[in-house]
Order: structure tokens, then sequence, then C-alpha cells
């Protein structure tokens, strides 16, 4: 399994953080690795909600089968948290998380994900280059582009 973790610190209230993040239709806007999501119920927003992501990394196509298993929204004084299990052609888990800094005018987002790539990808190997370090160059850029968002807000 390879678990990554990126986090940045964003001049924004959690609250703030929160409103760009939690309409899922618009990750594609902060994700580069995101090319499209469609979701596969009704619901669109909180637990329960399943959605595939068409994911692009360099020369690799897939689509992501997800399903919202963690929704809290933020606040001053409260965590906020979005948590999804994969279910698709890569297995596992990830977890958005909005904690409150500096008396909850900034926030600290972290994203951590626990993901299984099939031998296809390279299995054991594929998650230590492909998890650990591709995705973390790229999801670290993504959390810049979040930033972008939010000073942009």
């Amino acid at each position: 399994m390879s678990d990554v973790t990126v986090s940045i610190d964003l001049n924004a209230t959690p609250a703030e953080v929160w409103a760009i993040v939690e309409p899922v239709e618009r990750h594609v806007d902060w994700m580069a690795d995101a090319v499209a999501i469609r979701f596969e119920t009704e619901q669109t927003r909180g637990v329960g909600t399943r959605f595939l992501c068409d994911t692009k990394v360099g020369p690799i196509k897939l689509v992501d089968q997800m399903e919202v298993t963690e929704w809290a929204a933020a606040s001053a004084t409260q965590d906020g948290k979005m948590g999804v299990k994969h279910t698709g052609i890569v297995t596992g888990s990830g977890v958005f998380t909005l904690e409150p800094l500096a008396g909850g005018q900034r926030t600290k987002f972290t994203w951590s994900e626990n993901l299984d790539f099939p031998w296809y990808l390279g299995g054991r190997l594929g998650e230590i280059i492909g998890g650990r370090f591709v995705l973390g160059f790229i999801w670290k850029r993504n959390l810049k582009a979040l930033e972008q968002l939010v000073d942009a807000r």
C-alpha cells in the first residue's frame, strides 16, 4: 500500500476553503490529474455519494471509482473532513482534512491517501514510484492550484 500525504497552509478560513473543495465536481478545477467527474448517485454531496473520476497521470489513464465515506463541513473551531474509498482499478482510501489555524483565520489543508496498485500498474513498485514520488509531486502541485483558487476568491 502506498501512503502519500501532502499539506499546505492557506490564507482563508476553514469555511472559505470548504466552500471551494465541497463541490466534488469542481475538483477538476485544481487537480491536474482529474480530467472529469461523473456522479453515479443522485446525491452529489455527503456520505454515500459515488462518482467516477477520469484520471490521467502521464500516459496512464484510468477511471477511479470512489465513494464518499466521511463528510464534515469545516468551521473556525472544527476540523472539516472529506473521506473517500477507492474501489476501481486502484483501491484504498483518501481524506482531505481542513484544520483551523490562527484562531480560525487560516487553514491547514492535508490530503492523505493509502492506495493499492494492481500488478499491471507495477504493484508494490508502482505504489512506491508512482504513488509516493509521482503522485506526491502532482498532489503538491494540485495544492498550489487550490491555493490560487483560495487566494482569488
